[in-house]
């Protein structure tokens, strides 16, 4: 008989948010005259349309499907030339970052690209992971086969995780060995804590000491508001050298059902064989998606270039815009109750201290049984994330202000 990836029986019993789904729908169900007052904070999905540049981009791009003087078929694999220019240029070199039209991979999402970038990685490569982490860097390491079984308390053998606590601003320290792949996210999800310049340098001078590779996820970069924080890791000097970077559309443009993201792979970064063989990353990611991928399709190719376009930008400004004051709003809500907070200031997500004497999940669920209100536990992000709560801040006005009122049910939690 045919035999199954069994890495995939390492995995813990289900990821976090179909779990959370699964809770939410137990109890519409038990519960069916509360079920429309339910207001969901918890996955990070999107609620304000598309910005009128890239939905104007996107339905002429569908028209030019429809007369053949116009028509395109298959895309080129990595995008068009004018997509990837106007990225390169509006999200790199702009900021004085040297990263070339042909080093940026259009795709379906960073999501995607941070599963399928293990591809082109030797199974066995040391991992390093913040805890708490967004679950997608861990479960696809596992499923690659990258790390052990599971650790009583959560986690999985082989990994090498880096707390990222109140005590050390969430920043991570740099580990004591040496590791070969370092995932960083900044503003990190969940925390939505952003890494400052010191500390992304400290990462890049390990990186190419230990001749370490950095994956870092920039997929929140557009909600920095802060002056002086990196908004790509490509900011610091040698950095080329030793990191890939994923970016995403979801957030910045309210693309999560449209699709489209990319990925950079500088020319420049080079990994190693098995007999030490230097060997450019570039080409092996670029043969990878020749084989594996058709592209992304060409109306969302157009409305992804309209982003960048001056209205593009003006609108997308707004939009994050948006989320941040929708952000600032919960975080003010859960500070009168007395439960510190994280993030909100260069992220859509507000970090919560649960009440004292209250796990993650059991905050969660007094959440949804009293308030009607879908967040995220903590501990479904790692062991450094139990006793705290993700709310995220992407819904509407009126149901983000519904939601900082209904948390006052956390009151009695917090004996006020």
């Amino acid at each position: 008989m045919f035999r199954i990836n069994e890495n995939y029986l390492k995995l813990s019993a289900g990821y976090l948010f179909p779990e959370i789904a699964r809770r939410v729908a137990t109890y519409a169900q038990e519960h069916p005259q509360l079920a429309p007052r339910i207001i969901r904070c918890g996955i990070g999905d999107v609620t304000e349309p598309l910005p009128p540049a890239a939905a104007e981009a996107m339905h002429k791009g569908v028209d030019d499907l429809t007369k053949h003087a116009t028509f395109r078929g298959y895309p080129p694999a990595a995008g068009y030339d004018f997509v990837r220019s106007a990225i390169a240029q509006g999200d790199f070199r702009s900021r004085g970052c040297d990263i070339a039209d042909d080093e940026i991979f259009l795709s379906d999402g960073s999501k995607p690209d941070a599963s399928a970038l293990l591809e082109i990685l030797a199974v066995g490569n040391r991992i390093a992971i913040t805890d708490p982490v967004y679950p997608v860097y861990a479960d696809t390491n596992v499923m690659a086969g990258n790390s052990g079984g599971q650790l009583e308390g959560g986690g999985y053998e082989g990994f090498t995780y880096l707390p990222c606590t109140p005590a050390n601003h969430f920043s991570p320290a740099l580990p004591s060995g040496a590791v070969d792949i370092i995932y960083l996210c900044s503003p990190n999800n969940p925390t939505g804590v952003v890494l400052d310049r010191a500390a992304l340098t400290r990462w890049v001078k390990y990186a190419r000491e230990h001749g370490a590779l950095i994956l870092f996820d920039a997929a929140y970069e557009a909600f920095i508001r802060e002056d002086g924080i990196p908004h790509s890791i490509y900011e610091i000097e040698g950095a080329t050298a030793c990191a890939i970077e994923f970016r995403s559309f979801s957030k910045v443009g309210g693309f999560t059902g449209v699709r489209s993201g990319y990925t950079v792979v500088p020319k420049s970064l080079e990994g190693s064989t098995i007999d030490g063989k230097r060997v450019p990353l570039h080409g092996l990611w670029m043969r990878r998606w020749t084989t594996c991928s058709n592209g992304v399709s060409w109306p969302v190719q157009c409305a992804t270039a309209a982003l960048y376009s001056p209205q593009g930008r003006q609108q997308t400004r707004a939009l994050t815009d948006f989320y941040l004051a929708n952000a600032q709003i919960l975080s003010a809500a859960c500070e009168r109750l007395g439960l510190a907070t994280f993030g909100a200031a260069n992220s859509p997500y507000v970090w919560m201290t649960c009440p004292s004497g209250l796990g993650s999940w059991e905050t969660f669920d007094l959440l949804l049984r009293e308030a009607q209100v879908v967040t995220t536990p903590g501990a479904g992000f790692g062991k450094c994330g139990e006793g705290f709560i993700r709310i995220s801040a992407f819904n509407s006005r009126a149901n983000v202000e519904e939601v900082a009122r209904r948390l006052s049910v956390l009151a009695a939690a917090v004996g006020r």
